[in-house]
């Protein structure tokens, strides 16, 4: 049995090796890549390409520290534009007391920082002035005594 098989084995061989050649010969149409087929004719997939280059917007970062100087985790941070009454974007201060927000250029916005028990802080920022960010550094005061003494607790 196993002679049989080996013989089978050793004339399959030849057939194959000669099937590998005549395709190696042949030349092969490369395939389109699916990210090509589904980019629209005319752009190219480089780097420098500067037709779809997404706007990147400006950054405004910041720390938040409370009347110790130390840094706040967990304050309320919302962002709208000056001449807007609803606030559009809203974060929260992370374990070290900062926040980022990516505004779109050319606005005026007001930043408003609200944590309990403390006075809310407001910082105006301006971004069309050829920056690309803006850093803030915000230090709460505790709510004043007259203003606790009225609220319920």
């Amino acid at each position: 049995m196993r002679v049989i098989a080996s013989i089978f084995v050793a004339a399959l061989l030849p057939l194959s090796g000669a099937a590998l050649t005549e395709q190696a010969d042949q030349p092969v149409a490369a395939a389109p890549s699916p990210q090509a087929a589904a980019r629209p004719q005319g752009e190219s997939g480089t780097k420098g390409s500067s037709k779809n280059k997404a706007n990147p917007g400006f950054l405004i970062i910041g720390t938040v520290f409370d009347e110790k100087a130390l840094s706040f985790p967990g304050v309320q941070v919302r962002v709208r534009r000056v001449d807007e009454k609803k606030f559009r974007w809203e974060t929260y201060t992370n374990s070290r007391g900062e926040f980022a927000v990516r505004v779109p250029e050319g606005f005026d916005y007001e930043v408003v920082v609200r944590a309990k028990h403390y006075q809310d802080q407001a910082k105006s920022v301006t971004t069309n002035r050829g920056d690309i960010q803006q850093r803030l550094s915000i230090k709460l005061e505790p709510a004043s005594p007259a203003a606790k003494a009225g609220a319920k607790s």
